[in-house]
C-alpha cells in the first residue's frame, strides 16, 4: 500500500466536532479548522493526534461557582473508524502498543482529509499503559512525556504503516509532537547508512541536554529543527522574536472555518447575497452591501436562539432586547476573566445612565490551575454583588456547540488578556464574521483586526498610553467602562443604524481576512512548498 499525502499535520488536541471531546480549547478548534480548510481547499493532508478516550473533561460549577471535574464517556465507535494498523513506542524499556482510529473530514467539494487518532488502549499493554491516551493534558508531567512520545514518535510509525512514505512536510502545531523529530532521524540513519550525519546527531542530542534546567524543552527541539518557524499573528511574532533569539521566526495570522462558524441564519444569509463565501472566503468582503434589515434579521435569529437556551439552563431570565456581553475563553489569570469587575458601583452607574447590559460567561480551568478556578468563583460573587443590577451568567461545559451559540448570539465580544500574553485568539474572528464587533485589549489578532470605531473598539485610548501606563489593569478597566458608557451602550440603544454599520463592517473586513482559507494558502506558499 502507498498512499501520497503531502502535509503531515500533528497536534496534541483536533477539534473534530463538539460531541468528539478531544479538544480544550483554542489550539484544538485552530488545529480543526485548519484541517478543515485544508479539504475545502483540495490540500493533500493528514491529520494526527491523540484518541482522548475520557476527553478533556467534563465541567460541573457547584453554587459558588468552583469548578468539579468529571471524566467524559463518549461512543467512539460511533464517530470513528478503526483503522487495522499497529505499532509500538519504547517508554522506558518497555514496548507500548499504539493503534489508530479514522476520522474523516470531508471538504466543500468532497475532498477528504484523514485524520488519525492514536489510542494506547491496545491487548498487550499494561493497564497503566491503557491509559496514556485516555485524557487530554491529564495527570502529571510523566504522563504528558508519555503522550508526547506516542503522539511524536506513535504518530510517525503509525503513518509509515499505513503507506505514508513520501510525506513532504511535517507541520508541528506547537512543539507538543517535537518527538517525532527524532523518528525522522532514526529513519534518515536507517535510509542513508553511509552519509555522514553527526552533526544532526550532535544537534539532537544537545536538544536532550538543553538549558532549561537540564530538561528536554520541546519547544526548542521544534525551533532547532524546524526549517520554518512562524508566530500566530503579526504582534506574536515580535514577541517570539524576543523569547527566542537566533531564531528566524516568520508570522502567518491564524483565522477560523467560516462554514464551520456562521450562524444557520449568516449562512443562509450569505448564500443569498454572495454564493461563493464558502469556497471564496475573500467574497465575504461583499458583505458590505448587504442591507441593515437583512444583517440584523440575521443576527436577532441567532440572539434569540442564544437567550432561549441561556434562560433554559439558567433560569435567567435574560431579555433578548438588552445589549449582551460575550466572554468565553479558557479560565486563567492572564486573561483576565473578570476585568470588567473591577469598579462594580461604576458599572451599577453605567447601567443606570447607558442603559441594560447582561453578560455571558463560559470556559474551563485546567484541573490543576487553582487560580483560573478561582476566578470563575470570583465571577459568582460579583453577580451576587450587583443582584438585580445585571443579569450575569456562566454556561458550564464550554464546548464548541455553546461557543457556535455564543459567537453568534451575543452582541458583543470582550477579550482582557494581559499584553503581551495572547499569540492571537480566535474567539473574536469567529464573532466577526457573524457581525459580532469586538471590545478588546490590543493584543494578538486584534492588532491587525481593529479599526476602532469601524470593525469594533479597543481597550485603549486614541493616543496610545505607554505600555507601562496600559499594562496596569486599573487603566484598562478605565477604558472599557468609558467606552462602553459614551460610546458602545449609547451606539446600540439610540443609533442602531450606525451599531449595524459596525457589525457589517466586522463581517466585510474581518470576517474575510481572518480565515483559516487565506491562512493555509499562506501556509502552503510560505512553509509547505516554497
Amino acid at each position: 500500500m502507498s498512499n501520497n499525502i503531502a502535509i503531515a499535520y500533528f497536534s496534541m488536541e483536533i477539534a473534530l466536532e463538539s460531541a468528539v471531546p478531544t479538544y480544550s480549547g483554542g489550539l484544538g478548534v485552530l488545529a480543526g479548522d485548519t484541517l478543515r480548510s485544508a479539504a475545502d481547499s483540495k490540500i493533500s493532508m493528514t491529520g494526527v493526534t491523540l484518541l482522548s478516550r475520557k476527553g478533556y473533561f467534563k465541567q460541573r460549577l457547584d453554587e459558588n461557582g468552583w469548578q468539579q471535574e468529571e471524566s467524559v464517556a463518549w461512543p467512539v465507535n460511533d464517530y470513528l473508524l478503526p483503522v487495522d494498523v499497529q505499532t509500538e513506542v519504547e517508554l522506558e524499556n518497555r514496548k507500548v502498543n499504539v493503534r489508530a482510529w479514522r476520522y474523516d473530514i470531508v471538504g466543500c467539494n468532497d475532498f477528504v482529509v484523514p485524520v488519525y487518532l492514536l489510542d494506547t488502549d491496545v491487548d498487550g499493554n499494561s493497564e497503566q499503559d491503557r491509559r496514556l491516551t485516555d485524557h487530554l493534558y491529564g495527570g502529571d508531567s510523566y504522563y504528558r512525556l508519555c503522550q508526547e512520545v506516542v503522539l511524536g514518535i506513535g504518530g510517525v510509525r503509525i503513518l509509515r504503516s499505513l503507506g505514508y512514505e513520501n510525506i513532504e512536510r511535517f507541520h508541528m502545531n506547537e512543539g507538543h509532537s517535537s518527538l517525532l523529530v527524532f523518528e525522522l532521524l532514526s529513519e534518515f540513519k536507517q535510509q542513508y547508512p553511509e552519509k555522514n550525519i553527526a552533526e544532526l546527531t550532535e544537534l539532537v542530542r544537545r536538544m536532550c541536554d538543553i538549558s532549561c534546567d537540564n530538561e528536554l524543552n520541546l519547544t526548542h527541539l521544534a525551533l532547532e529543527t524546524s526549517y520554518y518557524v512562524n508566530g500566530v499573528a503579526k504582534k506574536h511574532r515580535e514577541t517570539s522574536k524576543q523569547l527566542f533569539g537566533g531564531f528566524h521566526i516568520d508570522s502567518i495570522t491564524n483565522g477560523v472555518h467560516l462554514y464551520t462558524w456562521a450562524s444557520d441564519p449568516m449562512r443562509a444569509l450569505f448564500n443569498k447575497h454572495i454564493p461563493d463565501w464558502r469556497s471564496d472566503n475573500a467574497s465575504l468582503r461583499y458583505a458590505a452591501s448587504i442591507s441593515d434589515d437583512e444583517i440584523w434579521l440575521a443576527h436577532t435569529s441567532a440572539k434569540r436562539k442564544l437567550i432561549e437556551y441561556v434562560n433554559k439552563v439558567s433560569n435567567s431570565g435574560m431579555d433578548q432586547s438588552d445589549i449582551t456581553l460575550g466572554f468565553a475563553r479558557r479560565a486563567t489569570p492572564y486573561k483576565r476573566t473578570t476585568l470588567i469587575f473591577s469598579d462594580l458601583d461604576r458599572l451599577k452607574s453605567i447601567v443606570d445612565h447607558a442603559g441594560p447590559l447582561q453578560i455571558i460567561f463560559s470556559g474551563k480551568a485546567h484541573p490543576n490551575d487553582n487560580q483560573g478556578k478561582e476566578l470563575i468563583t470570583d465571577i459568582y460573587r460579583a453577580k451576587k454583588t450587583l443582584g438585580n443590577s445585571m443579569r450575569i451568567v456562566y454556561l458550564p461545559d464550554y464546548d464548541m456547540e455553546i461557543a457556535r451559540m455564543m459567537i453568534s448570539g451575543c452582541d458583543l465580544w470582550l477579550n482582557t488578556p494581559l499584553p503581551p500574553m495572547e499569540a492571537s485568539g480566535t474567539s473574536g474572528m469567529k464573532a466577526a464574521l457573524n457581525g459580532v464587533p469586538s471590545l478588546s485589549i490590543l493584543d494578538g489578532w486584534w492588532v491587525e483586526g481593529c479599526i476602532e470605531g469601524v470593525t469594533g473598539w479597543a481597550i485603549a485610548n486614541s493616543h496610545q498610553q505607554s505600555a507601562e501606563k496600559l499594562n496596569k489593569s486599573n487603566g484598562e478597566a478605565d477604558i472599557l467602562y468609558s467606552k462602553l458608557e459614551n460610546i458602545i451602550l449609547p451606539m446600540y440603544y439610540h443609533n442602531r443604524q450606525e451599531y449595524i454599520k459596525v457589525m457589517r463592517n466586522a463581517i466585510a473586513i474581518n470576517g474575510s481576512f481572518f480565515n483559516t482559507e487565506r491562512m493555509i494558502n499562506q501556509y502552503v506558499t510560505k512553509a509547505y512548498f516554497r
